[in-house]
């Protein structure tokens, strides 16, 4: 007998069924990832199945700062600026099973300053 689906799991289905949907011409997806204490972003190319740039409170100046909303939005600041870097300039911002305040619209919205589109 299988287990029933979590809120969380019908939530990131649901998102993850919409951006296929819209995604028929290949576009890079930002996903995003978040935990009690951390903050993770990465742009993924699903046709080869390749990441192309991540960014996580775990790496660079940002290591030790935590996951509260400044956090997040460093991570969003950075995410943007490896994405220039790599001339990345539009994305699907694929938010999974997480709720859109907080910390994930701290990071889309810095994400969405430092130049993505999406």
């Amino acid at each position: 007998m299988r287990q029933p689906e979590t809120n969380a799991q019908r939530r990131a289905r649901r998102v993850r069924a919409k951006l296929k949907r819209i995604n028929k011409a290949g576009k890079l997806r930002l996903s995003i990832h978040r935990t009690n204490n951390h903050m993770y972003a990465q742009i993924i190319d699903d046709v080869n199945g390749k990441t192309l740039a991540f960014a996580s409170t775990l790496s660079g100046e940002l290591r030790n700062k935590g996951g509260n909303v400044e956090a997040a939005a460093k991570v969003g600041s950075e995410i943007a600026r490896l994405a220039k870097e790599a001339n990345i300039s539009e994305v699907m911002f694929d938010r999974g099973s997480f709720l859109y305040h907080g910390r994930v619209e701290a990071l889309a919205k810095a994400a969405r300053d430092g130049g993505l589109v999406f």
